[in-house]
Formats: C-alpha cells, structure tokens, sequence
C-alpha cells in the first residue's frame, strides 16, 4: 500500500522508468533461470545415458516409481504422517 501511494507521488516519467526497470531486470533474471534449466537439463541427460550404458532399464524403475507413488496415495494421511 505505501508502495502505491509512493507511486502516486512520482512523476509519469519516473513511473516510466521505474518499470522499464524493473522489467529489463526482472528480463535478465528470466535469462538467468533459463540458463541454469539448460545447465540442469544437460547433467539430467549426460546422467541418463551413463546409466542406460551401464545396463540400468530407466523406464522400468520410473513405472515402478509410478506404482509405488500411486499406492502411497491410497494410504489414509495419518498412516503416511506415522
């Protein structure tokens, strides 16, 4: 609220630049984010494949995970807070 009266005291120009501001940062920290997804992405991928190499079926410990997940959630909440 005292954000907005601050607002109202600015002159049109400093509102202007005031969110030209903050969206050319708030712009290069969507940048930033997506660059780091990139970083994660690779590592997920080069993890992967050592894995596949190594003989490890991904696709069966993921439904396995699935099953597992699915029954957790048939269980009441207070057996699971135990």
């Amino acid at each position: 609220m005292a954000e907005k009266k601050d607002m109202e005291n600015m002159s049109k120009e400093e509102q202007i630049g005031f969110h030209k501001g903050s969206l050319s940062t708030l712009a290069k920290e969507m940048q930033e984010l997506t660059r780091i997804l990139q970083i994660v992405e690779q590592l997920m991928q080069m993890h992967v494949k050592s894995l596949q190499e190594l003989g490890v079926d991904l696709t069966k410990e993921i439904k396995e995970g699935e099953k597992e997940e699915s029954q957790k959630a048939k269980k009441p909440i207070e057996d699971m807070l135990k």
